[in-house]
């Protein structure tokens, strides 16, 4: 045995939703993130700029004020200097002078930098670090003041104030994934359960599925299923309606077969056995009849439509079955009536139902009785069928004709019973209404009528006999 192909992978719709969700939302977190952290950390940058500016603003008012005792203003400010271990209040180290550049007063660690000609803010190394430096004048001219802040203790500040804006969107990430997650979870919570009604069905189970529940975006998948399952009952329906019809009508021809073989073995006398034979050949043929019948019934019922329709002239479809049926009419007077009128459909279907309508007229007239063909336009509509004017049929089986191996109470020709059926079946396919009837002067007459719309080329009317 061939080794099988190993089964293909089957991606998970929920998987493939889930990792596109939770991807993009991790994206969207993360340029969030990076986001508001650089836009936090300038801010705090900023505002330790500012913060330089109003200590170099407080130091010009306080030398203006203080001249004459400068020393202890050095002393008094050395006492309010802040905590290196605070982030947010990093040292502040400064210088003053006269306007000359003539230093006056500085910090213990401030950067020894030369007092700036023009105020303004700089980076300057000291000690190997980078220092942020303003130097601010007064606005009298005779003084300036020069401040700095290690860059260092900046950044760690500036990264203390953008990781607390930063902090809240990474505690809330993961909620918002898992509310992700449970969401599609439910959301998706429909289709599990068509899987699982699906999965749960029985063969002898086709019942539409229920669409009230689903989501409209599977409302289509649910009604293609439903119309696959309708299919299905049909194909179903017509598998056991054949089985059942072929066991109940061979049944009946297969047993006269075999009781004529029985007797014509059995039989001693000639004539007997030619007519035990020649009963056996009869008894095959109507069962061969009947397969043939069934089994284009099997074929028709399961279609929904014409599978390759295709222009047909309906009158050069009835002079073909008129001339085949010519050695099977000896003794009657059929006839053609045929208007050239061309419309869409199956050339060998339509050529069926002719046959079987011919085929039941040559059955049930009597010899020398008048069987006419007819195709083209009458009253307005297009027609296609058989009429004779023989015995015509019992007004109480007019309706049950078109039902599958009924054959009228005063049958008494051979047959099956499913030409009337094969006929209205084909007609369905076509579009076409099939009608029998009783003929107001006598006769039979069994039709296909189509509106003339259906048409699509009418000619000159010709009528010919045969």
């Amino acid at each position: 045995m061939a080794d099988l192909p190993p089964p293909a992978r089957v991606q998970s719709l929920r998987r493939r939703l889930l990792r596109a969700v939770l991807v993009a939302a991790l994206l969207s977190f993360a340029l969030s993130g990076v986001l508001t952290y650089r836009e936090a950390q300038h801010e705090a940058e900023e505002m330790m700029d500012g913060h330089l500016a109003q200590s170099a603003r407080l130091l010009l008012a306080l030398v203006r004020d203080n001249e004459s005792h400068l020393l202890d203003l050095a002393t008094r400010l050395a006492t309010v200097r802040s905590d290196q271990r605070n982030l947010y209040e990093p040292p502040l180290e400064f210088q003053i002078g006269r306007a000359d550049g003539s230093l006056l007063l500085r910090s213990e660690h401030a950067p020894r930098v030369p007092l700036a000609a023009s105020p303004g803010y700089s980076i300057v190394d000291h000690e190997g670090r980078p220092w942020r430096i303003l130097d601010l004048k007064a606005a009298s001219g005779d003084y300036q003041v020069q401040v700095g802040q290690a860059i260092e203790l900046r950044d760690r500040a500036a990264l203390e104030v953008a990781g607390q804006s930063v902090l809240p969107v990474v505690l809330i990430s993961p909620l918002l994934l898992l509310l992700i997650y449970f969401s599609i979870r439910r959301g998706m919570k429909p289709l599990d359960d068509l899987a699982a009604d699906v999965a749960s069905r029985s063969p002898e189970n086709l019942t539409p599925l229920a669409s009230r529940s689903a989501p409209r975006e599977v409302q289509p998948l649910v009604a293609a299923l439903n119309r696959l399952l309708y299919r299905l009952r049909d194909t179903l329906d017509a598998e056991r309606r054949f089985t059942a019809d072929a066991a109940h009508e061979l049944r009946t021809p297969l047993a006269v077969v075999k009781v004529q073989a029985q007797v014509a073995q059995r039989s001693v006398d000639d004539d007997d056995r030619r007519h035990a034979l020649t009963q056996v050949v009869a008894g095959t043929d109507r069962a061969a009849r009947v397969l043939e019948q069934l089994l284009r019934l099997a074929r028709l019922d399961p279609l929904a439509g014409l599978p390759h329709p295709a222009a047909i002239d309906l009158a050069e479809l009835a002079r073909q079955v008129v001339a085949d049926a010519g050695p099977a009419a000896a003794g009657r007077d059929l006839r053609l009536q045929a208007t050239s009128v061309r419309l869409r459909g199956d050339a060998e279907l339509l050529q069926i139902v002719l046959r079987n309508l011919l085929d039941n007229a040559l059955r049930y007239t009597p010899a020398g009785a008048a069987i006419t063909v007819f195709a083209g336009l009458q009253a307005g509509e297009v027609r296609l069928g058989v009429a004779d004017d023989g015995p015509g049929v019992a007004p109480d089986d007019l309706p049950r004709l078109v039902e599958r191996f009924y054959r009228g109470r005063e049958a008494s020709a051979e047959g099956s019973g499913l030409g009337l059926a094969i006929a209205q079946r084909i007609a369905e396919l076509h579009g076409a209404r099939f009608e029998v009837g009783n003929r107001p002067g006598g006769g039979f007459e069994a039709r296909l009528r189509w509106p003339a719309a259906v048409q699509s080329d009418c000619t000159k009317a010709s009528t010919s006999s045969t």
